[in-house]
C-alpha cells in the first residue's frame, strides 16, 4: 500500500473513530429513532439516484437493508444513548467473529484453530468489561448493543451471498427503509420531534450531519475505492483502528474513563477480533458494509 493510500486509510479510521462521539453528543439532544431517522434521511437525498430494482434479489436486499437500517441502527443508537462511546466501540466489534459463526451455522463454512481462538478471545474480552463495575451503571446499553450487533451480523450473512449489487445501490436501499420505519418507531415511541428539530443547535446538527456524510459515505466510499486497488488481507485488518480512535476521543473529548479491567478486556477482545479478521481477509471477504455508525 502506497504510503498515500496508507495516509487515507488511517483517515477513514479516524473519522469512523470519531463518528460515535458526535453521534452521542447529537444523542444528548435527539431521541434515538429521530436521530436515527434524520440520518437515513440525509443519506436518501445523496444516494437516491443510485436506488434500482434487482430482479431476484430483492428479498436479500430487503433484508440487509432492514438489518443493516431500521433495526440494527434502531438498537446501535438506542444503546448509544445510554453506554459511554469507548465502550459501545469495543463491543461493536463483536460483528466479526459473530458473523463468522453465523457463518458456520447457515453457510457451513469450515473455521480453522486459530478463528476459533480468536473468537473466544473476543467474546472473552467483552466478558471482561462487562464484569466492571464502571459498566454496570449502563449494563442495560451493552445489551442492547449486543442485540444490534447480532441483527447486524445477521444482514452481514445475507451480504456475503448477495451479488451484482453495488455498495452505494445498497446503501440507498439501507436508506430508503430506514428513514420511514425510524420516523415511524420515533412517532410512537417518542414526542416532541418538531420541537427538537427546531431547538438543535449547530453542534448538535453537526453530530447528525458528521454521521450521516463523513462517517456513511466519505467512510464506506474510501474503503470500496482501496478495496478496488488492494488485497483484503491489507485493508481489512486495518479497521481495527476505528476503536481505538473512538476510546481516544471519548477519553479527551467526553470525559469517559476507562478502568484497568476496561482496558484489559479491550485488548483481549480487540486481539481475537484481528485474528478473526486476518483470517478472513485472507479468504478475501471484505469487511460489512455497514459496520461503523
Amino acid at each position: 500500500m502506497t504510503p498515500q493510500h496508507l495516509a487515507f486509510m488511517v483517515l477513514i479510521n479516524l473519522i469512523w473513530g470519531f463518528a460515535l462521539v458526535a453521534g452521542k453528543v447529537s444523542l444528548d439532544h435527539f431521541p434515538p429513532f429521530l436521530f436515527a431517522a434524520l440520518r437515513f434521511g440525509l443519506i436518501t437525498l445523496v444516494l437516491f439516484p443510485f436506488l434500482k430494482l434487482h430482479e431476484k434479489r430483492m428479498r436479500d436486499v430487503i433484508i440487509i437493508a432492514l438489518c443493516a437500517g431500521p433495526v440494527g441502527f434502531g438498537l446501535f443508537f438506542i444503546g448509544l444513548s445510554i453506554a459511554d462511546a469507548s465502550v459501545v466501540a469495543i463491543v461493536t466489534q463483536l460483528g466479526v467473529p459473530l458473523s463468522t459463526l453465523l457463518s458456520i451455522i447457515f453457510l457451513h463454512e469450515q473455521v480453522s484453530w486459530r478463528r476459533w481462538l480468536g473468537i473466544a478471545l473476543a467474546f472473552g474480552g467483552i466478558v471482561i468489561i462487562s464484569f466492571d463495575p464502571t459498566v454496570f451503571n449502563y449494563i442495560t446499553g451493552v445489551i442492547v448493543i449486543l442485540g444490534s450487533v447480532v441483527v447486524q451480523s445477521i444482514g452481514t450473512i445475507f451480504q456475503r451471498q448477495l451479488k451484482g449489487v453495488g455498495v452505494f445501490e445498497l446503501q440507498a436501499w439501507v436508506a430508503i427503509m430506514g428513514w420511514p420505519l425510524l420516523l415511524g418507531g420515533s412517532l410512537v415511541a417518542e414526542q416532541d420531534q418538531l420541537a427538537l428539530i427546531a431547538s438543535a443547535n449547530w453542534l448538535e446538527w453537526a453530530g447528525v450531519f458528521y454521521v450521516a456524510f463523513a462517517s456513511s459515505l466519505v467512510g464506506h466510499a474510501g474503503i470500496y475505492y482501496l478495496l478496488q486497488r488492494y488485497e483484503v488481507s491489507q485493508t481489512a485488518p486495518l479497521t481495527l483502528l476505528a476503536p481505538l480512535f473512538t476510546v481516544f476521543f471519548a477519553v479527551m473529548l467526553l470525559g469517559e474513563t476507562l478502568t484497568t479491567r476496561m482496558m484489559i478486556g479491550a485488548a483481549v477482545a480487540l486481539v481475537g477480533v484481528f485474528i478473526v479478521t486476518l483470517r478472513q481477509a485472507q479468504k478475501g471477504d471484505p469487511p460489512p458494509m455497514e459496520s461503523k455508525a
